[in-house]
Order: structure tokens, then C-alpha cells, then sequence
């Protein structure tokens, strides 16, 4: 049975309604979650509880809920009367076709902060169109950046539509709104559009468009692997690691370190030697273990670093020092982020195993 939040995150008392969806919405919420706010989740009757791997569904109460029977939608009225932030997933218009749309509750809650998670946005051309990360990032020039050079382009998982455009705005966009409300005790709209989000993200990459130092070539530009000395290199052992040593002192370091030829030392505004220093890291990339790398160059100002798999990036020397993954019942996750010096974030619990009665929420809100 779920009980109160023992927290001590710096969001402790922040009461949130989520709407079950999927991606980044809950993927806000965790983050909410893991900071320290009482996130209670509206999901369907007879969803099935209790999946301890379901790890952006921690730290959560839920509730049951048939949204379009009328009792039951009373009683999540009643939990937003009392709630500070309320997400939700939806297509434009659900939320109003079922009653719950912002007017409504902000008739009844006038401080609550309305977070909005889509893809397109709440109005647009696009506004009520399916779609998947893969698509929102294709409209921002992002996709087509991300890709080896000569290749199609290659989608960088979910992480910079779903969660950097998506849910970390929406954070974002929740705490201004409820900063804001602090002074005018009025909550409002954040309308949190993936799309939105990833322009947003590509704002360096407009300043270099506009400086004409960006190419709309895949595998030609400083950041997307056409800089020889920002890239990832084969190892003896079939293994790879990779180097950004972007500045000047850095780029002198590896330079040293890796006895490149004194004709090579000058090409970083040279584009025409690009392809020869390239070369001359493969050879030597490929000479040694992965292993043999880390031990010459991790920790030096080479910007080094070996390319591990997810399964062994908790036995990193450094995640494994910073405890970047923490044991939650028997179940490894990715421990809270960012860190509080004062109000440390904490993994409130796993996914639950069970729903409470909407009553039991409203009675520890009361």
C-alpha cells in the first residue's frame, strides 16, 4: 500500500496529477518524483501493476480511474482541487472532450500549473497527427545533422526529441510556472511541444549556420564526427573510445601524446588535412586494447574516453564513485539527477505494486 512521501528532495510538498501516457511525460514526472514532489498517476482500471523494471514509473501513487464515467472523473476533480501541477499527454482537445481541460480546472483551481506533453504542439498543422520522436525531431534540422558522412541519418535513440526536447522542457516550463504563480497566484498553460523543444536544443548549431561555419553535410562539421579530433576510433580488440579535443591546448596535448607528426600539428582550421590526420588516429587507435587506451589517456586533457555498452557503465571507475546507479529493491537505476547539495533527490520507491483509492490521496492532501 502506497503511504506519504518520505522525502527530503527540494520539490518535497509539490503535489502533482499525472496522466498515464507514455515517453516524456513520465519521464518529467520521475524527475519531479525524484526530486521530492507527491506524484500521484490517473491510469486506466485494470492496468496492470507491480513491473519493478519499469523504472520511470517510480516514486508514484496511483489511482484508477474511468475518465469517462462521471463518478470517477469527479473524484479526479477533487485530487486537482487540491494539486499544484497537473500533466498530461494527450492529443489536443482529449482533455476537454473528457471535462478536464485547463478552463475547467482552473475554475476550481486557479494556481494550478497545466503541463502539456506532445509531439507537435496544442495548435499547428500537425497538432493532431501521430507521431513518435523519430518524426518531431525530423522538422528541426536535427535528424538530418546526425549521421555518418556519405549515410543516411541515423536516429540518436529517443534522447533528443521524447527527453531533451520533451521532458526536460516540460520541467523546465513547470517550475517557471510555478515560480511565476508564487506572485500572481495564477497557474497557466505550459504547452510543452517536443518539436519546440528540439529547435530550441539546435540554437548553437543555427549561431554556426549563421556564421557559415555549419555544413548541411552529415560527417563534415566539428560536433557530428567530421573533426578528426571529435570522433570515435576502432581498437585492437574491436572495441572503440573516443577523443574532443576541441581546444587548441588540448588538441596540442594529444598530439604529443599520440606523436602525430609535426605536419599535422596545424590542421584544425584546415579542412583539406582533415583526412589525413584521420588516418593517422585509426592506425593508431587500432594499434592498441581499449583497455591499454584507458590506462595512457583516460583522466588527461586529451578528452578521452572509452565507448562502454549500457550493461557496463555502472562498473565505470567514475559512475561507480559517484554511485550514478543505485539499488531500489533488488532492481539497479539510474540514481536522481541533478545533485542538491542541502535537499538530496531520492528514489521515493519502485513502480507500485498496487492503486490506492482516490479518497486516500485526497485525505493525505488535506
Amino acid at each position: 500500500m502506497s503511504t506519504t512521501p518520505a522525502s527530503k528532495g527540494p520539490l518535497t510538498g509539490l503535489r502533482v496529477i499525472e496522466f498515464a501516457g507514455i515517453g516524456p511525460g513520465p519521464f518529467a514526472c520521475m524527475l519531479l518524483s525524484d526530486m521530492g514532489a507527491d506524484v500521484v498517476t490517473i491510469d486506466r482500471p485494470g492496468k496492470k501493476l507491480g513491473d519493478r523494471n519499469n523504472l520511470t514509473g517510480r516514486g508514484r501513487t496511483v489511482v484508477l480511474a474511468d475518465l469517462k464515467d462521471a463518478a470517477a472523473r469527479e473524484e479526479v476533480l477533487a485530487l486537482l482541487d487540491k494539486a499544484d501541477v497537473l500533466v498530461e499527454g494527450f492529443r489536443p482537445g482529449v482533455m476537454e472532450r473528457l471535462g478536464l481541460g485547463p478552463d475547467v480546472v482552473a475554475a476550481r483551481n486557479p494556481k494550478l500549473v497545466y503541463g502539456r506533453m506532445t509531439g507537435w504542439g496544442q495548435h499547428g498543422p500537425l497538432a493532431n497527427a501521430a507521431g513518435h520522436d523519430i518524426n518531431y525531431i525530423s522538422i528541426t534540422g536535427a535528424l538530418h545533422a546526425i549521421g555518418p558522412a556519405g549515410g543516411a541519418p541515423v536516429p540518436p535513440l529517443n534522447l533528443v526529441g521524447d527527453y531533451g526536447g520533451g521532458s526536460l522542457y516540460l520541467v523546465v516550463g513547470i517550475l517557471a510556472a510555478l515560480r511565476e504563480a508564487e506572485a500572481s497566484g495564477l497557474g497557466q498553460v505550459v504547452d510543452a511541444a517536443m518539436s519546440d523543444g528540439v529547435i530550441s536544443l539546435m540554437t548553437n548549431f543555427v549561431t554556426q549556420s549563421l556564421r557559415g561555419t555549419f555544413k548541411e553535410e552529415r560527417g563534415s562539421n566539428l560536433l557530428d564526427g567530421g573533426a578528426p579530433w571529435y570522433g570515435v576510433y576502432e581498437t585492437s580488440d574491436d572495441k572503440h573510445v573516443c577523443i574532443g579535443a576541441i581546444e587548441p591546448q588540448f588538441f596540442a596535448d594529444i598530439c604529443r601524446r599520440l606523436d602525430v607528426p609535426s605536419e599535422l600539428h596545424d590542421v584544425q582550421a584546415d579542412r583539406a588535412r582533415w583526412p589525413a590526420l584521420r588516418s593517422f588516429f585509426q592506425r593508431s587507435f587500432r594499434g592498441r586494447t581499449q583497455a591499454e587506451w584507458v590506462a595512457l589517456l583516460e583522466g588527461t586533457d586529451v578528452c578521452f574516453a572509452p565507448v562502454v555498452p549500457l550493461s557496463e557503465a555502472p562498473a565505470h571507475p567514475h559512475n561507480a564513485a559517484r554511485r550514478a546507479f543505485v539499488d531500489v529493491q533488488g532492481v539497479r537505476h539510474p540514481a536522481p539527477a541533478p545533485r542538491f547539495s542541502r535537499t538530496p533527490s531520492a528514489i521515493q520507491g519502485p513502480a507500485p505494486a498496487e492503486a490506492v483509492p482516490a479518497s486516500q490521496v485526497v485525505a493525505r492532501w488535506a
